[in-house]
């Protein structure tokens, strides 16, 4: 039963990424509700949020269960060959000195998947019971703090970039686990996507009423108010602009803490490890007992001169072009927000959108060398050895995502106009 048949108060929400303060329609099936200020996706109501989110989970898990048991990739080369499944693709750089990668790939991929799986399960099996299940409270708050960091869509680009590069050099084969993954990638992303978060709290702790004296069509920082990030309940704040969510539990603030100077200190990391993430060899090719060290940049030239445009495109974007242009935007966005106008906050909002979006691709050049490492083992024949880049280029992903996640895009319409006029969506 959506909130709305059962909610007999107006449910307000504060726009997480402009702080307009607004009360929710009515929704149906397939609808959604969004901020008339800056448009972002306040709430998308499903059918039968629970029954469909609950299927895509476990089939998920299934899928998933079936690629970590099976051969992923095998490939042959004048007689020699080697295969792997899927765990060895994070497993094997430990054996190769970079144990700091091998986390990154073996969380995004395969241990912050399960978890938000299992969590979604336990979720809808305790609402659809009737009764939520013991945590069922810090599993919900876990849903949007694990959603951020899990790639296995992004893994999966990889497999397929890494196959491209050596399909020339070996006869590749295909086995049930990486159909079984690319099903299961498609899958999380369907759960993910089926998750009615507005439902799932409503259906969990109900809807606290709204704070007295809330005015509609304003932003809510003047009022003394925020919305929740987790659960989208909007609450009142101290005189010191802090407060904790009565429905989750989350702390509550006015904007991030510190936000601008942590996404500065991120984004200066950041810049800092893009240096040697470009100078030193992402991998090293040995072929014939005579190694062959290659920079992001020297991949794409070769791919390039293998005719295979297309995937060198794809790796210059999301190695080169996106985490250059997530730096600048961003960098930008930390300039411009403390003098921003309203006439071009918009803008600025949808150029925030489009940072927090892309940054997570960046990290295929990262699966690529994790597959290539794992899968080319033929001895002096032919292997793949990590290089010194891949773990700056690891850091500097995470570092401009964790940036994104530190800026507060509501710092952005602070300084807009005030006046009734000026302030009214348009």
């Amino acid at each position: 039963m959506p909130p709305e048949a059962r909610a007999t108060r107006r449910r307000l929400r504060a726009c997480h990424e402009c702080d307009w303060l607004m009360a929710l329609p009515p929704l149906h099936s397939g609808e959604q509700a969004v901020c008339p200020r800056c448009g972002h996706a306040e709430v998308r109501r499903h059918r039968y949020p629970a029954q469909r989110s609950l299927a895509l989970a476990i089939a998920a898990l299934a899928c998933l269960a079936i690629a970590a048991s099976f051969p992923f990739l095998a490939f042959s080369v004048r007689g020699v060959g080697h295969g792997i499944d899927l765990p060895q693709t994070a497993t094997d750089l430990i054996a190769h000195h970079a144990p700091l990668v091998a986390m990154v790939v073996l969380l995004t991929i395969l241990v912050l998947p399960v978890l938000y799986l299992l969590a979604v399960v336990w979720l809808q099996i305790g609402l659809l019971g009737g009764r939520p299940l013991p945590a069922s409270r810090s599993a919900a708050r876990a849903l949007a703090h694990l959603q951020p960091w899990m790639m296995a869509d992004v893994f999966l680009i990889g497999t397929l970039v890494s196959l491209i590069k050596i399909v020339g050099l070996a006869q590749i084969a295909l086995g049930p686990a990486f159909w079984a993954f690319g099903a299961f990638a498609l899958l999380l992303l369907a759960t993910n996507q089926s998750v009615d978060r507005d439902w799932l709290w409503f259906a969990l702790a109900g809807e606290p009423p709204a704070p007295e004296g809330s005015q509609t069509g304003r932003p809510a920082a003047p009022q003394g108010l925020t919305g929740c990030h987790t659960c989208g309940l909007v609450g009142r704040l101290d005189a010191a602009g802090h407060g904790q969510c009565r429905r989750c539990g989350e702390p509550l603030h006015a904007r991030r803490p510190h936000s601008l100077q942590r996404t500065w200190a991120l984004l200066a990391a950041a810049a800092v490890l893009y240096v040697p993430a470009n100078v030193y060899p992402i991998m090293t090719t040995v072929s014939l007992g005579r190694a062959s060290p290659s920079t992001i940049i020297g991949g794409i030239v070769e791919l390039i001169e293998m005719g295979s445009w297309p995937v060198a495109l794809v790796i210059l974007v999301a190695s080169v072009i996106v985490p250059i242009g997530k730096l600048l935007a961003l960098v930008w966005l930390c300039l411009v927000a403390p003098r921003a106008r309203g006439d071009r906050s918009l803008t600025r909002t949808r150029m925030y959108r489009l940072t927090e979006f892309i940054g997570r691709w960046s990290m295929v050049d990262i699966f690529v060398v994790a597959i290539l490492v794992a899968l080319i083992r033929a001895g002096n024949l032919m292997a793949v050895e990590p290089g010194p880049a891949a773990v700056a280029f690891g850091g500097v992903v995470v570092l401009t995502m964790l940036a994104a996640m530190s800026f507060d895009p509501r710092l952005i319409w602070d300084t807009s106009t005030s006046t009734a006029d000026e302030e009214a969506p348009q």
